[in-house]
């Protein structure tokens, strides 16, 4: 495994984390997330992701009973969680958001969840237009002085809200916002390679990716219809099934059978090469997996190998290839 500081900062996070987005509860149980997170622990991931808003919360609660009961030293990796949507399927209005009463409940409760005393890191999971950012960032502050959260950042904020935390932190003398963490893929680049450019350079701001494999549209299971198992199929997630039909994603489609052909050259699956390829980005922190099973799970780890079959040539080939 490889580690990556996490930005400037000290913290180093393996370059391929695994989280918890979409299957713990709905396709992965308790036995089956221990299966998981032994097998990445035993390839060397130290960082794993979760949030208040995964399952209603039982994503935290899954994860925290398996990191329990396979007892690993608390020193030997991070755990993360993210405040914003909450866990209720129909929160009131002091369940969501990121007022100084929600951060504050929902850091208590996702370690409750999670078992653990303090977060390693802890993602305000979208920007909130009815909270000042002042109100956002001292409360993170707060958590981090009181212990409950080593390392606190953003996820899927614009460039210029980043900039105000951070502009407030230095005004008050508080804790700024250490990472990010935004999806990342061959189809959505704009906003990690061009948006926050200015982020990495002036504040040192780490980046933990999301959804590396575009929801498993990069791993060319999809080219010839929609499996029966894939998550296009599961209750709540129409609107991943109806992206992935429009023009668009059939476009997508044929540019993932080109990058299949590539793959296919390079002796490595089309997963393999579309998480090598979010790896090959600089200021990228930790790439997040996703898996329902351990084989899929060991496949996708496997990717940190074929790195230096990523020449400049073969950069240059899939640039061509995705347009």
């Amino acid at each position: 495994m490889e580690y990556r500081r996490l930005g400037k900062w000290g913290l180093k996070l393996s370059a391929l984390s695994f989280g918890s987005w979409v299957t713990f509860q709905n396709q992965v149980d308790g036995k089956l997330a221990e299966q998981c997170l032994a097998a990445a622990y035993d390839a060397g991931v130290n960082f794993f992701d979760n949030a208040e808003a995964y399952a209603n919360g039982e994503s935290e609660r899954i994860m925290g009973g398996a990191l329990r009961n396979l007892g690993w030293p608390r020193d030997s990796w991070c755990v993360s969680s993210k405040v914003f949507f909450g866990c209720k399927a129909d929160p009131k209005p002091t369940q969501k958001g990121l007022s100084r009463k929600h951060i504050l409940e929902a850091c208590h409760q996702a370690l409750a969840r999670l078992q653990v005393d303090y977060l390693d890191l802890y993602f305000c999971h979208r920007p909130d237009p009815e909270t000042p950012i002042e109100e956002t960032v001292r409360s993170m502050h707060d958590l981090v002085r009181q212990g409950k959260v080593l390392y606190w950042g953003t996820s899927e904020w614009t460039a210029q809200e980043i900039t105000a935390a951070h502009a407030v932190a230095r005004s008050e003398h508080l804790t700024p916002p250490s990472m990010e963490q935004p999806q990342y893929n061959l189809f959505v680049r704009a906003r990690v390679e061009q948006e926050y450019a200015p982020l990495y350079r002036d504040y040192g701001m780490g980046a933990t990716i999301w959804s590396p494999l575009a929801s498993g549209v990069l791993t060319g299971k999809y080219n010839d219809g929609i499996p029966a198992d894939s998550r296009l199929n599961l209750p709540g997630y129409e609107w991943l099934r109806e992206r992935h039909q429009s023009e668009e994603g059939r476009r997508r489609i044929w540019v993932v059978q080109k990058f299949s052909a590539i793959a296919r050259e390079l002796g490595m699956n089309t997963g393999q090469l579309a998480i090598a390829w979010c790896l090959k980005n600089p200021n990228v922190t930790s790439v997040i997996l996703g898996a329902s099973r351990v084989q899929q799970l060991r496949e996708n780890l496997g990717a940190l190998a074929y790195l230096p079959r990523l020449t400049p040539a073969v950069m240059a080939r899939i640039e061509t290839a995705a347009g």
